[in-house]
């Protein structure tokens, strides 16, 4: 398949990867805003259910290969988790990478903007000799609150954080509280909101300043700072940071890359914000 790159300056590349294919209730993931409204900006099957890529961003910067988010992984869930999560698709990393002349061991930081499963199974794989590091040469970045989460999680998180997706990979994880620079003009930036570890994260290299907003707002339809997912944690504290970050960005002509949505891997709106004035599009995405 040809993947879908964008050169962020003459030293820095991003390239999309095959991290998976679920198919979430659209309900759940525009929260209280009525289906006649969202389904007018984001495609519906009759099980109410959306399609959502897990498609990791493959970050190239002199000397090093960062990776953003990790997929859905393969193999990694089990029959009943994959109905249950509209799979139609596993990851196909490796191949992407080996299509790119890397391979998992070429990566050396993996950038987790947070640990819900269906961005962290793909940090591990099972092998004929257990379960095994995807990425056993990177050090991955995970704000400390979210890592403490996943490893102790409450009544309500227990539902995406799973020990399996943490117990292979404790070495390699690093920790910090409300910000790091990864790299120059890379940063992890924490927010809260949809978990109380959840981060974004910015790439500010040449002339392009570009935000990937992460799950506060998984697709293009959640550009309204109002239009929230039932699965946030903390509703508020993804409207406040939506209102801090968005607007300027819109304003300022920023460029804003996803992980989730079905057919855009980047845009920028104009200064209303209602209208795409460039984009780069999955080259797959079905005319819905």
């Amino acid at each position: 398949m040809t993947l879908e790159q964008f050169r962020v300056s003459d030293d820095t590349t991003l390239t999309w990867l095959n991290g998976g294919v679920t198919n979430m209730d659209g309900g759940a993931m525009f929260g209280v805003v009525p289906r006649p409204l969202w389904s007018k900006k984001y495609p519906v099957n009759e099980k109410n259910q959306i399609e959502l890529r897990c498609d990791p961003v493959l970050i190239q910067v002199p000397g090093k290969n960062l990776l953003m988010e990790a997929g859905i992984g393969k193999g990694r869930l089990s029959e009943k988790a994959l109905r249950n999560y509209g799979v139609t698709e596993e990851a196909a990393i490796e191949e992407n990478l080996n299509e790119l002349g890397l391979s998992a061991e070429d990566i050396d930081e993996v950038l987790m903007t947070h640990m819900h499963f269906d961005h962290s199974m793909g940090l591990t794989k099972e092998t004929a000799e257990g379960r095994r590091p995807m990425y056993p040469n990177a050090v991955i970045w995970v704000n400390e609150t979210e890592w403490e989460e996943m490893r102790t999680p409450n009544i309500r998180s227990k539902n995406t954080y799973f020990k399996e997706n943490w117990d292979a990979i404790e070495h390699q994880v690093r920790t910090f509280k409300e910000e790091k620079e990864v790299f120059p003009g890379i940063r992890l930036i924490h927010t809260g909101g949809h978990s109380a570890g959840h981060c974004i994260l910015n790439i500010s290299r040449g002339d392009k300043n570009i935000w990937h907003m992460a799950d506060i707002m998984p697709t293009h339809a959640h550009q309204h700072v109002l239009w929230v997912l039932a699965y946030d944690d903390y509703p508020m504290d993804s409207i406040s940071k939506k209102q801090e970050f968005i607007p300027s960005a819109i304003e300022n002509g920023n460029w804003f890359m996803f992980y989730h949505d079905y057919k855009y891997r980047m845009l920028r709106w104009d200064e209303s914000g209602k209208e795409i004035i460039e984009s780069l599009e999955r080259k797959e995405a079905e005319e819905k």
